[in-house]
């Protein structure tokens, strides 16, 4: 696959502050990585150095082979961005801004604008004062989407939408994907990555702290288990594989890690299975697992 971003021991001090430390991923074309984190994480100072707003302290940090600082408005004309809180113009209509994102960008698409204002059901005529922070962030994602770009970058970028409007931006990410086109998807919606990411990267305190695909992190985490026996399966008591097991009388429920599912299944053999379900963890847990 062909590498668009790459980021390799990205250091980042204000001041006496290290807000990123040995921040290291890549994002490959026809791929979306999900970067989550908390707020204060270091999620926004990573996206504002790919941006080139900020500079790196340390580190080398590339967009389609160029240096994000040095070249950073080369690189701005085959980028689209939508940041996590949306400023607009409040005099002009949504229409007028969507126009004005558009031409300041110069490569984009109108036809596409059309459609996606329909798809995201944005009246285009009023004026931006009147807009909730919805359809705020709707003008920011419409304006993204229509503008021809190889790489994307969306911090937060369902933050106001309904439910309804979070599935057609969802449709427009796998789309961009499809077409080959790289995305950054920094997000508090975990079940929206799961959805939408290949690989996630998971950010604590300024580091990396997990990255892979949403298979290989599965392995890391702890699947939950539910079974029914014919007899008490007290034998669980004895695995060391076995955390937070609970037994009534002939059900149990535990959790164990996914390679130990043959010293499990041996033991419950023993007691008689009648029911057995295993549910596979969630980027979810994976999460909660570096913040609790």
């Amino acid at each position: 696959m062909y590498k668009l971003v790459e980021v390799k021991g990205l250091q980042k001090n204000f001041g006496q502050f290290q807000a990123l430390k040995d921040v290291s991923f890549e994002v490959n074309a026809g791929e979306v990585l999900g970067y989550i984190g908390p707020n204060g994480a270091g999620k926004s100072a990573t996206i504002r150095i790919l941006l080139g707003i900020i500079r790196a302290t340390q580190g080398k940090v590339q967009i389609f082979g160029k240096d994000v600082w040095q070249d950073s408005i080369e690189i701005h004309k085959k980028i689209a961005y939508v940041p996590r809180d949306v400023y607009l113009w409040p005099n002009l209509s949504g229409g007028e801004t969507i126009d004005l994102f558009l031409k300041l960008h110069g490569a984009s698409n109108q036809e596409k604008r059309d459609q996606l204002i329909k798809k995201f059901d944005l009246n285009p005529k009023k004026k931006v004062r009147s807009y909730s922070k919805g359809n705020r962030q709707k003008i920011a994602l419409i304006a993204a989407l229509a503008t021809e770009a190889e790489l994307y970058i969306f911090d937060e970028p369902t933050s106001g939408l309904d439910p309804l409007m979070e599935a057609v931006f969802q449709e427009e990410v796998k789309a961009l994907k499809a077409a080959g086109k790289a995305i950054i998807l920094s997000s508090h919606i975990l079940s929206e990555v799961e959805k939408l990411a290949d690989r996630v990267a998971v950010i604590r305190k300024g580091e990396i702290v997990e990255t892979g695909t949403l298979d290989d992190l599965r392995h890391l985490t702890r699947y939950q288990y539910k079974v029914e026996t014919e007899q008490e399966a007290v034998g669980l008591k004895e695995l060391s594989s076995v955390h937070d097991l609970q037994i009534k009388e002939n059900e149990a429920t535990f959790q164990a890690d996914s390679d130990a599912i043959d010293e499990i299944l041996n033991t419950l053999l023993l007691y008689g299975v009648k029911k057995l379900e295993a549910t596979p963890p969630t980027l979810e847990d994976l999460f909660m697992r570096h913040y609790q």
